[in-house]
């Protein structure tokens, strides 16, 4: 294995390949980091330029791209508080506060060097514990997605600060709004009105777009012209130490940082959830499990290092049942895997007996990725936070043009450049009535496979809805979820302490 590596090595730190993946990585953060543009349309635009080149630097190109972008989307999350791409979703909770206190410096180098942790973490799962891992992720069916959907859309109320009750509503609206288009299973058209652009549903970019950057840029533009231009968080000369944090703020953050990777890895492995979900659901693990949960979404690096930890893990955990099964997990793997086969590569059980040199090819060109998206990054970094020294009537027309041209972008249609706005609108309408996002987005995103898996597992037992509950594993995750309302709705009623005169002195 040892050889095989090094030989991999050998390949990758070849100039050409080496190059390639330099510029795939930087490539890759530009893309991560504009609202609108994605991995998926980063490899989509680059996969022809594979033609020409080799397997070896062909697949290294297309990976350094996935890398990239994975970590660039913090950027725009932390400095501008809207979500580059689903994956960094959580990072705005609290980046984007600690970026309002003037530790946006802080909060890159927290998010980039814990990102380059979680996918060192990934490739070494792949490496080592790809092909056990991959069987039981195969062996999940309908019964059980459907009750990691349930269990997760549980933690709605986790994420609810305020209201609760607003939580909820926020993401009954976001599953309300998945079930536009056609229906899984049966094909019938819903809540389209005729309108043949909405058959296949919103496109989570669009909504992610308009909830959290259309918003912000109404948001900061109705502050601006209320108190004139806004005055810049970050002065231009700003002094960083290293990135930004100490050794000690680095160690008591490693036992985050490993529950992250560990909840990014699996969500990874398990096809169609992807790091959209998993960077919220390990942010809600760090809350509950830190000694200090009040400060989330107030600005902690704790939260920071749950969404970058556990989004970068879902790349080796993607890669998992690409290359042990051939069954890409979402819609970047799908890519890749269409770019495996036009260099003649099948994916599968016999892929590491029949063409082991190459497998470790891709891991030695996941890991040479890794380090220079953490020197890139690190280079970038004072650049980064020069940018909110622009002026914000220069600012936030770029903004909005760049997330038009993104949804643009998506199926070269008006018609997503006015759905960002309508979602614009409506997250506007959210921040003025105190209504978390957050919430809205994770019900968008498990709603369709909360509704299709349960549709599936009814026409698998014939209509019998116990079939959930006697299902061992998915018996279990339903039971988790029971629990986790009943604790919530104890949390929600049960007596507030009476604070003292020295509590409220101190």
């Amino acid at each position: 294995m040892l050889d095989m590596l090094l030989q991999g090595f050998a390949a990758v730190l070849s100039p050409q390949i080496f190059i390639l993946i330099t510029i795939g990585v930087a490539v890759g953060i530009v893309f991560g980091a504009v609202p609108g543009l994605t991995a998926v349309m980063a490899i989509a635009l680059t996969l022809p330029m594979t033609y020409s080149l080799g397997a070896a630097a062909g697949i290294s190109l297309l990976i350094a791209l996935f890398v990239g972008a994975t970590s660039g989307a913090l950027i725009s999350a932390i400095l501008l508080k809207i979500p580059g791409t689903p994956s960094s979703i959580a990072t705005t909770f609290d980046g984007a506060p600690m970026m309002e206190k003037g530790e946006g410096a802080k909060a890159l180098g927290v998010g980039i060097v814990f990102s380059f942790l979680g996918t060192i973490m990934s490739i070494a799962a792949l490496m080592f514990i790809a092909p056990s891992l991959a069987r039981v992720a195969l062996s999940f069916g309908p019964h059980e997605y459907f009750a990691i959907a349930v269990f997760s859309l549980t933690l709605i109320a986790t994420l609810s600060s305020g209201s609760m009750i607003k939580g909820i509503f926020a993401g009954v609206a976001g599953f309300a709004v998945s079930t536009v288009g056609i229906a899984p299973v049966d094909a019938i058209t819903r809540y389209t009105f005729g309108r043949v652009e909405i058959n296949a549903g919103f496109s989570i970019l669009t909504v992610l777009v308009g909830m959290f950057a259309i918003a912000e840029v109404i948001r900061v533009a109705e502050q601006a012209r209320k108190r004139g231009d806004m005055p810049t968080v970050a002065p231009l000369m700003v002094k960083i130490k290293g990135f930004g944090f100490s050794m000690a703020e680095f160690l008591g953050q490693i036992p985050n940082a490993i529950r992250s990777g560990l909840i990014g890895i699996s969500i990874g492995i398990l096809p169609g959830i992807g790091a959209g979900t998993s960077n919220i659901i390990s942010y809600i693990a760090a809350k509950k499990r830190s000694k200090t949960p009040e400060k989330f979404g107030k600005g902690t690096i704790e939260g920071v290092v749950a969404s970058e930890t556990a989004n970068n893990a879902g790349i080796g955990g993607a890669m998992i049942p690409l290359l042990t099964l051939g069954i890409p997990g979402d819609a970047v793997t799908a890519i890749l895997l269409g770019g495996l086969m036009i260099h003649g590569i099948q994916p599968g059980p016999m892929l590491f007996i029949t063409q082991g040199a190459l497998v470790y090819t891709i891991f030695a060109a996941l890991i040479v990725s890794a380090f220079m998206m953490l020197v890139l990054e690190f280079l970038g970094l004072r650049v980064f936070i020069r940018l909110l020294a622009i002026p914000k009537h220069i600012l936030l027309p770029v903004i909005l043009v760049l997330c038009a041209v993104g949804a643009f972008g998506l199926s070269s249609r008006v018609f997503d450049v006015w759905t960002i706005l309508a979602f614009g609108v409506l997250g506007y309408a959210f921040v003025k009535a105190g209504i978390p996002a957050a919430p809205f987005i994770i019900g968008f995103i498990l709603g369709p496979m909360a509704e299709t898996n349960f549709r599936r597992g009814l026409q698998l037992s014939a209509g019998d809805f116990t079939g959930f509950i006697t299902n061992p594993i998915a018996g279990t995750f339903l039971g988790l979820a029971a629990l986790s309302i009943l604790w919530q709705i104890y949390s929600a009623l049960r007596p507030k302490p009476v604070k003292t005169f020295s509590d409220i002195v101190d």
